[in-house]
């Protein structure tokens, strides 16, 4: 007979079970029995205390990227869960594999505005892969077993576990699943259709302006090698999506950059005059494509995704390929004939050296602006021998421009929500999910400040962060909207920042400023030399802007480019 256990014990049990090593969470309430279970069997699990729950959604979600494994996080019942819900979003849009417990009021306490209730199971329908609510002890370890199976298979996502608080209490016999029986889901690694392959390689093969647009789903999949393989044996130049960075090392020759609403100008450009573009486990979201009905316009289009709802969302697509990138990939490769696209890449680099001389006159200036420093950054880190996680604005699209990164799962950020705020705790996933590397937090004084209380995790767990903010004194993408399009009208943008270097202090933290380009390099050694972490505070010129940036709803043809010294005597 199996033993009986209450159901605190079968969560850490079968958390156990599941291969987990760290948890993040804030215990409440309707958790206590869960954490009173792990003080008093000592379960060789890691729970990290967050200051806020956002955070350990985000953590959760950053060492499930970093890792590959499912992240978990865990909060208490009414505001708890629903201060997970920032993070349950995020990871969903940008598929990544977390599982979340929340704690829920008793059994007969539900539908009755108890103290601290809170719907989390309804509220979490749309931003997680699926969601439980637990109301019987012995559903607990199935229920579990299919939260972690749901979550890291097919295309991962969060999943959410609401448990009731006398359900941890009562008990029952723990056994635990060996497998699932989900009839409504059974996701399968399988290479795509033969036939539609064949087709895609025959297009391929008659191309003459290829492209390769290699998204997350790449990364996802493991499929780096297969994806290389391709593109070097056809002579295909390789454009990725933000999430799709590292996909192919940045500094390689077929690597032609990201595209996008502040992409590469010469990959939109490649992009929109290519015949044939393989996409590759991409959404192609608006912030991708600009106007759906101007992208890519000469192009047939050829989508690669495991998720058969991505295929025609958007655009019309020519062929749809449903499977797993690496397996398709491996049967396409001996498909495509080697091939040279010698005048196509004369024109792509043509397009590359008018944005290189924007780039340098971007940096060529006495002010302490982004793009020198996170140039200066990549230099200094050996060309970007470490991890970055960027939270979202201005400094995220310049790290994307001028640190090329070579590293496989070398950059982490918040894609489709664009979520500020998520840098600092996601780092902390990062760090604990791959402890021997380098990991270097990028984020904006308004988004930093959002999640800064994370500092104090940061420092009771000795995590070796190196913090870099640019410190604008402004929401800076947003300012930058109201100097293009609202006639500089900066409302509600300037920010009332506090002394960054203090209030790392106040954490123990050591911290440096920057307010010239001097300073740079000396403070990045700093940082680097230091075995714990260490904040930098970058006071960059507040009104630079990110160039090429294209317009809502215009066409990724119609940039607005960096202004050269010509173009701005003309004007």
């Amino acid at each position: 007979m199996a033993e009986k256990k209450s159901g605190a014990q079968i969560v850490w049990e079968s958390l156990l079970r599941e291969g987990v090593e760290v948890v993040f969470g804030l215990p409440g309430g309707a958790t206590l029995p869960i954490y009173d279970a792990l003080a008093k069997y000592e379960y060789p699990i890691r729970h990290v205390l967050v200051t806020h729950e956002q955070g350990a959604a985000h953590m959760a979600d950053g060492y499930g990227r970093a890792t590959g494994r499912v992240g978990v996080c865990m909060a208490t019942s009414g505001p708890g869960a629903t201060n997970l819900t920032t993070g349950l979003a995020t990871a969903y849009m940008d598929s990544s594999p977390v599982v979340a417990i929340t704690g829920q009021v008793p059994t007969s306490l539900l539908g009755r505005d108890g103290f601290q209730e809170a719907d989390i199971h309804g509220v979490t329908m749309t931003i997680t892969k699926h969601n439980y609510l637990v109301t019987d002890v012995r559903a607990l370890a199935q229920v579990i077993k299919e939260a972690f199976y749901i979550a890291r298979t097919g295309r991962p996502g969060p999943v959410l576990i609401d448990i009731c608080k006398d359900v941890q209490q009562a008990e029952t016999e723990y056994v635990y699943p060996d497998e699932v029986n989900l009839p409504g889901y059974r996701p399968t690694l399988t290479a795509a259709d033969p036939d539609a392959i064949s087709r895609a390689a025959h297009l391929l093969n008659l191309a003459e302006r290829p492209i390769i647009l290699a998204g997350h789903g790449v990364i996802i999949a493991n499929a780096e090698d297969e994806l290389i393989h391709l593109a070097e044996k056809a002579h295909i130049p390789v454009a990725t999506s933000l999430l799709g960075i590292g996909a192919i090392p940045q500094t390689h020759p077929l690597s032609i950059g990201w595209g996008g609403m502040h992409g590469e100008a010469f990959t939109n450009y490649a992009l929109q005059e290519s015949d044939v573009m393989l996409v590759v486990g991409a959404r192609l979201d608006d912030r991708l494509t600009g106007a759906f009905s101007t992208f890519a316009p000469k192009a047939r289009i050829i989508h690669l995704d495991l998720d058969p709802a991505e295929l025609g969302k958007n655009l019309r697509i020519d062929i749809p390929l449903v499977g797993d990138a690496k397996l398709t990939l491996r049967e396409l490769i001996p498909l495509v004939e080697p091939n040279q696209h010698t005048s196509w890449m004369e024109q792509i680099a043509e397009w590359k050296r008018d944005t290189d001389r924007r780039d340098l006159l971007a940096q060529e200036t006495d002010d302490l602006v982004p793009p020198f420093i996170v140039r200066q950054l990549w230099h200094l880190t050996d060309g970007g021998n470490c991890i970055v996680v960027t939270d979202v604005g201005q400094h995220q699209m310049w790290e994307a421009q001028y640190f090329l990164h070579v590293k496989r799962r070398g950059l982490f950020t918040s894609g489709g929500l664009g979520t500020m705020g998520f840098a600092l705790p996601a780092a902390i996933g990062v760090q604990l999910g791959r402890p021997n590397e380098t990991v270097w937090v990028i984020a904006g004084d308004g988004g930093f400040q959002m999640t800064m209380g994370e500092l104090s995790t940061v420092a009771k767990e000795g995590l070796p962060l190196k913090i870099a903010i640019f410190n604008n004194g402004y929401l800076g993408m947003v300012r930058q909207w109201q100097d293009v399009f609202y006639n500089k009208r900066y409302a509600s943008t300037a920010l009332y920042n506090p002394d960054f270097v203090k209030i790392a202090d106040a954490y123990g933290i050591p911290a440096t400023r920057v307010t010239d380009r001097a300073g740079v390099a000396t403070a990045i050694r700093q940082a680097q030399a230091h075995n714990g972490p260490f904040l930098i505070d970058f006071r960059v010129e507040p009104f630079t802007n990110v160039y090429p940036m294209v317009a809502p709803g215009k066409s990724n043809a119609d940039m607005i480019r960096r202004p050269l010294p010509a173009e701005v005597e003309e004007e």
